[in-house]
């Protein structure tokens, strides 16, 4: 059934998970060796790292669903245990083997040791609580975008605990929106307190003393309640979006096109500047700006006539289906192209812009087949392992979940 499908969802996710793949390809390519026609391009292209904002935006918004339909129709909220059950069948699998390899491989070339600060950040990023500090943040050296898993494992936390309140107060319709709009509000002062008063020293600080001396420049601003208050604006999204479900209109693909242009110019404006983006309260990736501008995209386009059908097309679902092994492991790709096989992104040459697009090409196409690999020969079948699993117990409360 096509409104099943919340048109749009495929095209952000995949859209999300491109902007990621070409950013950490652009950051390798220097600024001033770029052919003079695509400088605008590739500038565009380097804050590609926006879209980690639009991929928690995009959970959000699609896991909070079946709370706000749960809500809105006075049932009990939905069953806590087939929650988790479906959120670790769908990331563990893929998001484990990547972490596991990629250690494997650095202690391999001799990009990691083995000593107990490795050990420690290798546990927690297994445990998914590498995002509560500093030295844990990044849970191995050579693959930098699994930074993300344990900040959103805490948003999936976070999120039924924040609405739990909504169903004790029993809030319903637009009622339960505008409280929803009050949690959100106190995310952001727990984030405001956070940073206020978790400072972090100035020893070992910056990007020039290597990943660790990265992560303490970026803490305390990145935090895991800053980073829920991305995800609690596409939970607001999709209450809003259940209230206009079956609603048809071409106001709504006038609504959804805008706000798809106007993220799109948020990040152009950011473009020269800091990729980390740092909106209100230190929050990064242009907040509040970005996530409701993809929020209001979210809720628009599954009510639109024509746009959502023809952006959620067979590329957008083919891309978003396997976008998550793309996301955890192209930058591995990136690192062991480097290194393997040379002059594969040496841009010190005359010939920079050629040995770019090419090395480029290629982490491109074997990102896209190794992320189709571990979709269909690892991540759907847990998936459908735990569907199944789910259906031998009897929920003690249930409710119809989105897929995400």
């Amino acid at each position: 059934m096509t409104e099943q499908r919340l048109l749009g969802a495929d095209f952000l996710r995949a859209d999300a998970c491109m902007m990621v793949l070409l950013h950490h390809l652009a950051y390798r390519m220097p600024a001033d060796k770029v052919p003079a026609p695509f400088t605008g391009l590739h500038g565009f292209l380097v804050m590609g790292s926006f879209g980690v904002s639009v991929f928690f935006v995009l959970s959000g918004f699609l896991l909070s669903r079946p709370f706000w339909v749960a809500l809105d129709s006075g049932k009990p909220m939905p069953s806590l245990p087939v929650y988790a059950l479906r959120r670790a069948a769908r990331i563990l699998p893929g998001f484990w083997l990547a972490l596991l390899v990629s250690l494997l491989v650095g202690l391999v070339m001799g990009a990691s040791r083995v000593d107990a600060e490795q050990g420690v950040r290798f546990l927690a990023g297994f445990l998914l609580l590498s995002d509560w500090h500093w030295v844990t943040l990044f849970p191995v050296d050579n693959n930098g975008p699994l930074w993300s898993i344990g900040f959103e494992a805490t948003s999936y936390v976070l999120l039924p605990l924040c609405l739990l309140a909504l169903f004790g107060l029993n809030l319903r319709g637009w009622a339960a929106r505008f409280a929803w709009v009050g949690v959100v509000a106190l995310v952001l002062c727990v984030h405001w307190m956070v940073v206020r008063w978790a400072p972090i020293d100035e020893v070992g600080r910056g990007w020039e003393h290597g990943l660790i001396g990265g992560a303490k420049a970026w803490m305390p601003w990145f935090n895991p309640v800053g980073f829920f208050a991305v995800f609690a604006v596409g939970a607001l999204a999709g209450g809003v979006q259940i209230t206009v479900s079956t609603m048809r209109h071409w106001l709504f693909d006038v609504l959804g096109l805008m706000a798809l242009l106007a993220a799109g110019i948020t990040i152009v404006l950011h473009v020269g500047g800091q990729t980390e983006g740092f909106g209100w309260l230190g929050i990064p990736y242009a907040f509040p700006w970005l996530p409701l501008f993809v929020g209001v995209a979210l809720l628009a386009l599954p009510s639109s006539v024509l746009v959502g059908r023809l952006l959620d097309n067979r590329v957008s679902r083919f891309l978003a289906a396997i976008s998550f092994g793309i996301y955890v492991w192209h930058f591995l790709l990136i690192e062991m192209l480097a290194d393997l096989v040379p002059p594969s992104f040496d841009t010190s040459g005359d010939a920079a812009w050629t040995v770019w697009l090419w090395s480029s090409a290629a982490v491109i196409a074997l990102s896209f087949a190794i992320a189709t690999i571990s979709f269909f020969w690892l991540e759907r079948p847990i998936v459908q392992w735990a569907r199944r699993l789910e259906g031998q117990r009897k929920p003690l409360r249930a409710a119809p979940a989105a897929s995400s």
